[in-house]
């Protein structure tokens, strides 16, 4: 793909398999489509040729997961879910066959303890209990142990989104282990083992790969510049790595 070469001035080919790979993943999980709610799709429009996209890729079913943060992205069932059924019912109008529901990505914050005291939190999985956290990107949140003690013990199963683009990780992979010993577990941007964030991430996910400590794959798409990237990534050879493992996203 001519866009992609002129993106990450190289040759995508030289890092990709074969073209016949068939991608085993059939949902797509962590995305941010509902319209209008945080930096994601923007308008329903915007929302439905996306998950057309995703369904010419072979997706039967997206989660999507608005942002949730104290004091900029106040998202709740309240706004998320009337969205959402907006959305299903294109969809039917339509014709395209693809499921759709959403979840959402919780920041680890100051007000997320109260969130987790109040208990009507957006989760998914089989039995509604996984739940989508993120962390900022610069720190490690001092609160992080007592969220994650506090969501555990209420009986949710957090799930770290993206964390090879914590670079305060990177550097002590030891944390990684922490983390996945407390029984945390960690979902893969697919994006991130192509160079698209930074060479630092895609060699941290390449780390995290090969030491089997991945538990889910996403693609984290926010719009269509995202959604360009994808057939390219789904036949490189990291993303088809980390399909060797069991992964969740099939389960949910």
């Amino acid at each position: 793909m001519k866009f992609f070469n002129n993106l990450f001035n190289k040759k995508v080919e030289e890092e990709n398999y074969s073209k016949s790979f068939i991608n085993p993943i059939e949902v797509e999980f962590h995305s941010h489509l509902i319209f209008g709610v945080d930096d994601g799709c923007e308008t329903i429009e915007q929302s439905i040729e996306l998950l057309k996209d995703f369904a010419k890729l072979g997706m039967r079913k997206v989660i999507t997961t608005p942002h949730v943060m104290s004091d900029f992205y106040k998202n709740s069932k309240e706004n998320v879910y009337p969205k959402r059924d907006l959305i299903r019912q294109r969809l039917v109008e339509e014709n395209i066959d693809i499921q759709f529901d959403a979840a959402a990505e919780y920041m680890i914050d100051d007000g997320f303890e109260k969130k987790i005291a109040a208990g009507d939190l957006l989760t998914f999985g089989p039995e509604g209990k996984h739940i989508l956290i993120e962390l900022p990107f610069m720190t490690e949140p001092r609160n992080l142990s007592t969220c994650l003690f506090e969501l555990q013990i209420a009986g949710y199963k957090p799930v770290l989104a993206h964390p090879e683009r914590y670079l305060y990780y990177a550097n002590d992979h030891d944390k990684y282990l922490e983390l996945k010993d407390r029984g945390i577990l960690f979902q893969l941007n697919m994006l991130s083992g192509i160079g698209y964030y930074s060479k630092p991430v895609a060699d941290t996910a390449q780390y995290l790969v090969q030491n089997k400590l991945i538990d889910l794959v996403g693609s984290d798409t926010h719009h269509v510049r995202h959604m360009l990237l994808l057939p390219d990534v789904i036949n490189h050879k990291l993303y088809r790595k980390v399909c060797e493992a069991e992964l969740l996203n099939n389960y949910l």
